[in-house]
């Protein structure tokens, strides 16, 4: 699979480019790179298309957002992202050319006619995991509301006995143009909304509309290593075209739930383990918890507060290649509040020691306290001569 490229140098702006900026150079691009304007050339067709993708992703704040921080990992989970052919992406992002006024200039916009059947829209579900299911990747079962055909009038949206009729604005062209000088500017039929067609007799059980809303359950699967905020698509699973069109999608957005001892950091993940000063001092060998289970780690004499032990495989998976990131342990040593009798004894001998044979590396710092007192006292003793 070829890699990706960055999708500002795509758009040949920079990571700090304004929206109104974005979507300039995605027009210029748009127009360089169009269909009709190329015809038979395969790389305008994937250049009008990368532009597209990167378009899609630039122009909202989240996304951008994920992508900046994670780049294409943080926007491609489960296959998100891309289009289906040239039409869709003038279904899309039709407003930044202006609207009909660019598909009007080229012809019909790369193959879309008058009557090209619109896609359905796209459904948004959500589901919540805790951090085992999502190292492990999950089947979930969602609940969406969906449109399907009225069952009185088989979806015609007419009363029993009567049928849609021929829309006389646009003759069933679902178009209407409106001239101005040399200017033809063509939109949707405001009377149809672009059907072609119009109800006098609407159907009372679903008002005319075709479509009764209805819940539907999803088998969604989940794979390893989702990250906050990453997405599922499930194609074809979204509303359905109201003149006949392919569906749209769903996608299902992944909320994870804070873990109690795991913190993540990208496909790493950290956890901080308390040890006492004893265990520190000589070193010891402890049990850390890891999403496989128990793992023995050895500290070695002298670990200090903040000391990271690095657990390779043990993070999380990358959703696209699988790769396991490290588990980080982050030593903090504890001081206890409350000392038994012995304990406090065997604590004062050890300060005594301390006095009496001090380490190089306690030596230097005290050494800099005496200097600095030292230097206090100097500068008093001259204030007072002067």
């Amino acid at each position: 699979m070829a890699t990706k490229r960055c999708y500002y140098e795509v758009l040949c702006v920079q990571q700090s480019s304004s929206q109104d900026e974005i979507a300039k150079a995605y027009r210029k691009l748009a127009l360089k790179y169009h269909p009709d304007s190329n015809q038979g050339d395969t790389d305008a067709i994937h250049k009008f298309k990368e532009a597209a993708e990167a378009y899609e992703v630039l122009s909202d704040q989240q996304k951008r957002g994920r992508y900046d921080q994670h780049g294409h990992a943080g926007v491609d989970a489960g296959g998100g992202g891309g289009f289906r052919d040239v039409g869709d992406i003038f279904e899309a992002f039709g407003d930044v050319f202006g609207g009909t006024i660019f598909e009007d200039f080229f012809g019909g916009g790369g193959g879309r006619s008058r009557g090209r059947v619109r896609r359905g829209a796209d459904l948004r579900c959500d589901v919540t995991l805790d951090l085992e299911e999502a190292a492990r990747g999950v089947s979930k079962t969602v609940s969406l509301t969906r449109h399907a055909a009225c069952e009185t009038c088989s979806g015609s949206g007419a009363a029993v006995g009567s049928q849609p009729e021929t829309c006389r604005k646009c003759q069933g062209r679902g178009q209407v143009v409106q001239a101005s000088g040399i200017l033809r500017v063509q939109t949707t039929c405001p009377i149809c909304r672009g059907s072609g067609k119009t109800i006098s007799k609407p159907c009372k059980t679903c008002d005319g509309q075709g479509l009764k809303p209805h819940e539907v359950k999803l088998e969604v699967k989940i794979p390893a290593g989702v990250d906050d905020g990453m997405r599922v698509r499930l194609p074809g699973e979204g509303q359905p075209s109201p003149d006949g069109g392919p569906r749209g999608d769903a996608y299902c957005f992944i909320h994870l739930k804070q873990h109690s001892i795991f913190h993540r950091d990208g496909h790493n993940l950290v956890f901080q383990l308390p040890i006492a000063f004893s265990q520190a001092a000589l070193g010891a060998t402890v049990t850390v918890p890891t999403l496989e289970g128990k793992k023995a780690l050895d500290l070695s004499a002298g670990t200090q507060s903040g000391t990271v032990f690095r657990l390779r495989g043990l993070g999380m998976p990358d959703p696209h290649t699988g790769a396991r990131g490290d588990l980080l342990v982050e030593t903090i040593i504890e001081v206890p509040k409350k000392l038994n009798k012995r304990q406090q004894e065997l604590l004062r001998e050890l300060a005594e020691l301390d006095e009496k044979e001090i380490t190089p590396e306690r030596k230097g710092f005290m050494d800099r306290i005496v200097a600095y007192f030292q230097g206090d006292a100097t500068e008093a003793a001259a204030k007072v001569r002067n």
